[in-house]
């Protein structure tokens, strides 16, 4: 079966296909070294780019990944003569809502924090609201608000204090399985998403109760709004209770993180076939993603370069990547995250040692 994936990066879901069997046709914005190992494909700048080119590819099934989830436009259009293996873009608008999200983190026992629109903004208090997109993605564009007006297409949303998670689960349009929650790593000072360790670095307890107050969020979202395949409910942990913030309807990027079957689980979950049994809460074995983002304008080494086993996303020997763009993924499933985070700081260190900037 040829699967078509298209996604702001793709190597990972590409990676994951191949490892269950399928062949893939990977589409994105970077064409990594490692993507083009396992996949043919093209890139583009922008999510219609990739849309347009996908239009002349011939594949049985399409799977969207990080950049979709806010153009269900693009997603039909992606669907158009293949079998759409994800959540139908009839059902994006409404998991995207969120206040749709908050009545079902209700619903499932949970909590959602205060949300205004542009039009209805509460008085400015410093520190206690963020500013959000409401088509926004892994942190992107999200700040601190203390007054002054909106865009129609901005919200604020109350700040919530506390551990930073995601649970990844499988949906089958009525019922979900959770594979796991994971902590989840920002870019200091802001919001911006950088990784994940699997599972949260909590107490055991305290990990067993976040666990099962998000499966039930979980379960909630897939019936109520038909998700099905992968995806990822974005919460605050304040140690009692999970802060609903946000669902990624599509594959999210920790998927990896619990192994090369997630793919396969993927594709039954869009099909509406029978889910792996729920697992028990993750004993604290370790696994880490981490996004290494450029500290200055620079260019790639040769693929050679990198430490064996550990790179993911390797770009291309002389490729520009400018100051805040991703460099490349470490990925570890038995080092901390301490010590992967040291690594990636050694690493983006040498970088313009290894081939100057310019050069």
């Amino acid at each position: 079966m040829r699967v078509l994936v298209v996604a702001v990066s793709a190597r990972m879901l590409a990676e994951l296909a191949v490892a269950n069997g399928y062949e893939v046709i990977g589409l994105d914005h970077f064409g990594d070294v490692d993507l083009r190992a396992v996949a043919d494909g093209a890139t583009a700048p922008s999510s219609d780019g990739l849309t347009a080119l996908a239009d002349d590819v011939d594949a049985d099934a399409v799977v969207y990944g990080a950049g979709f989830e806010n153009r269900p436009d693009l997603v039909a259009r992606l669907a158009h003569g293949r079998e759409l293996l994800g959540t139908p873009p009839e059902a994006l608008a409404s998991v995207r809502d969120p206040w749709a999200l908050g009545a079902a983190a209700r619903a499932a026992g949970a909590r959602a924090p205060e949300t205004r629109s542009s039009a209805e903004l509460p008085r400015a208090e410093p520190g206690r609201w963020l500013r959000k997109p409401t088509r926004g993605g892994g942190g992107r564009g999200v700040r601190r608000w203390a007054g002054g007006r909106l865009r129609r297409s901005e919200i604020v949303q109350r700040f919530v204090g506390g551990l930073s998670c995601s649970a990844v689960a499988l949906g089958d349009g009525h019922r979900a399985t959770v594979l796991g929650v994971t902590e989840q790593l920002h870019r200091r000072p802001g919001f911006g998403w950088m990784g994940n360790v699997a599972p949260a670095r909590l107490p055991e307890a305290e990990l067993a109760e976040l666990d099962g107050q998000l499966r039930a969020v979980c379960a909630e979202v897939a019936g109520r709004f038909g998700v099905r395949g992968a995806f990822g409910v974005d919460a605050i942990w304040d140690g009692r209770h999970a802060w609903v913030l946000e669902v990624n309807p599509r594959p999210p990027a920790s998927l990896e993180l619990f192994g090369p079957g997630c793919f396969e689980g993927h594709v039954r979950g869009a099909r509406g076939l029978a889910l792996p049994a729920p697992g028990v809460p993750a004993q604290r074995c370790s696994a880490v993603k981490l996004v290494l983002f450029a500290q200055r304008d620079l260019r790639a080494p040769d693929p050679g370069w990198w430490p064996p086993g550990l790179v993911r996303d390797v770009p291309h020997g002389g490729e520009e990547i400018r100051r805040g763009a991703p460099v490349c993924t470490l990925l570890s499933g038995r080092a901390g995250a301490a010590e992967v985070a040291r690594l990636g700081a050694r690493l983006l260190s040498a970088l313009p040692q290894a081939v100057a900037p310019g050069a």
